[in-house]
């Protein structure tokens, strides 16, 4: 057996700590072909020493970057561990988030955040069917943040039952161009929820806010 085919098959397959069934080179597979090829070589021809020192330095490498992998697993599975903890904190905080929902009690807060200053700011809010209830227009309105309050009531002034809603914001500056608006959904932190790798908080709206949508924390 030349020492060639033993960097050939070291080269050419993944590389783990142990066999593992098939086509995975273990190190102590790499081990036993390297001692083979120190039991059969010919006495009379011995192995180059330059391409053996190579292999060593083969094997060595890929003992180190085994043991780099290992411990960067280590370092992702605390930093995980660390950062669910944290995210339990937010429980009972409240929240602002990318989102257009809002829940009503006996009054609802819509966020939203313009990006101009416009001259006529227009509200509409759907129950959870999709039906339109409400449409409100509103004054001038500055560039930035800026929330609405909902008194709960339809078109026709009847009292709407609690539940959670959608709305949305359509803007309008002086010379009737639209202006950007970036509706935000709001309330407390009932629940975390750790889904397929991904982190969301459930509100006590009952809605489902992926961790990276939250714009603040109250």
């Amino acid at each position: 057996m030349d020492i060639s085919t033993i960097a050939s098959i070291g080269s050419a397959t993944p590389y783990s700590d142990g066999a593992k069934g098939g086509n995975a080179l273990g190190k102590q597979d790499f081990l036993n072909l390297l001692l083979m090829q120190l039991s059969q070589q010919d006495p009379l021809n011995p192995m180059d020493n330059t391409e053996f020192t190579a292999q060593l330095s083969q094997f060595s490498s890929l003992e180190e970057l085994a043991n780099i992998n290992s411990t960067l697993n280590d370092v992702l599975v605390f930093q995980q561990s660390m950062q669910n903890a944290s995210i339990a904190n937010l429980i009972g905080k409240s929240v602002k988030a990318d989102g257009n929902t809002a829940y009503l009690t006996n009054n609802a807060d819509m966020y939203y955040e313009l990006s101009d200053d416009a001259s006529s700011v227009e509200i509409t809010i759907y129950d959870s069917s999709g039906k339109l209830v409400r449409t409100d227009n509103l004054t001038a309105k500055n560039a930035g943040a800026q929330n609405y309050v909902w008194d709960g009531k339809d078109d026709n002034g009847n009292q709407l039952s609690e539940g959670l809603y959608t709305f949305g914001v359509d803007a309008q500056d002086a010379s009737g161009n639209p202006v950007h608006a970036q509706t935000s959904a709001s309330g407390t932190v009932k629940e975390v929820l750790f889904e397929k790798g991904f982190t969301f908080i459930i509100l006590d709206s009952g809605a489902k806010i992926n961790l990276s949508d939250i714009k603040s924390i109250g």
